[in-house]
């Protein structure tokens, strides 16, 4: 799968990436990597791809797929339910590491409220135990969405090292599920930064949300410094989908 999906980031279109040497200076477990989200599968794709370049010693770069030999096996992603049971592919890619949780806010495209599933956290837990576990803490691939607050109770409650990535280009190079290329010869960015200071015991939730929502650049005060036509394309899109569905 990492051979066939290489020229997605490295030939179709190009990925830029800043960071590879604070990956290589993290533990080997108990570390979440929060993100902001473009696509369901080509930003988690392409963090398998850089983080095994990266702990095999490749400087900002996955030229040669030689570090597929040696993958990191202890490599978990956090994802909604009933989106990896939506097919074959993510079927299959759910024996990649997937973490499948039931979203409190959201099923079958429409708005709910539900309790939150313990086992879905203990699950978390055990990965973060055995590993390195890649969440989205806004839940939705759509940009400067609130941060839900579940991922700062994960960190209150499991402490551990929290690493931020910013992605960019993802939305332009892939459709919404990141399986179809959409465009080619689109810069694809991703920028690994270093881990977050957060005091696990004095830190309200409300004040890990908002480190995570700077962190991530998805908070409100960011939407100052998108070009404006990035902004109204977004919107667009969104509209699309509501009109669509």
């Amino acid at each position: 799968m990492g051979t066939l999906t290489h020229r997605r980031y490295r030939g179709f279109n190009e990925l830029t990436i800043e960071g590879s040497e604070i990956l290589r200076n993290l533990p080997d477990t108990n570390v979440l990597l929060i993100s902001n989200h473009q696509t369901y599968f080509a930003d988690v794709v392409a963090m398998f791809h850089v983080f095994n370049a990266s702990l095999s010693g490749r400087e900002d770069h996955i030229r040669n797929v030689g570090y597929l030999w040696q993958p990191k096996l202890n490599l978990y992603y956090v994802a909604a339910s009933e989106t990896m049971k939506s097919g074959w592919l993510p079927k299959l890619l759910a024996y990649a590491g997937c973490i499948p949780v039931e979203r409190t806010w959201r099923a079958d495209g429409k708005d709910v409220q539900r309790t939150v599933n313990p086992n879905d956290t203990k699950n978390i837990g055990i990965a973060l135990d055995d590993g390195w576990v890649i969440t989205f803490p806004q839940g939705t691939t759509r940009s400067f969405k609130p941060v839900r607050k579940g991922t700062a109770h994960l960190i209150k409650q499991y402490k551990p090292i929290v690493v931020p990535i910013v992605i960019d280009g993802f939305r332009r190079s892939f459709d919404k599920k990141g399986i179809r290329i959409k465009k080619k010869n689109i810069l694809q960015s991703m920028v690994i930064k270093e881990p977050l200071d957060i005091d696990y015991e004095l830190d309200s939730i409300e004040n890990i949300v908002e480190k995570i929502e700077y962190a991530i650049e998805q908070h409100p005060s960011f939407l100052k410094v998108i070009p404006q036509e990035e902004i109204q394309e977004t919107a667009a899109l969104d509209e699309l989908r509501k009109w669509k569905y």
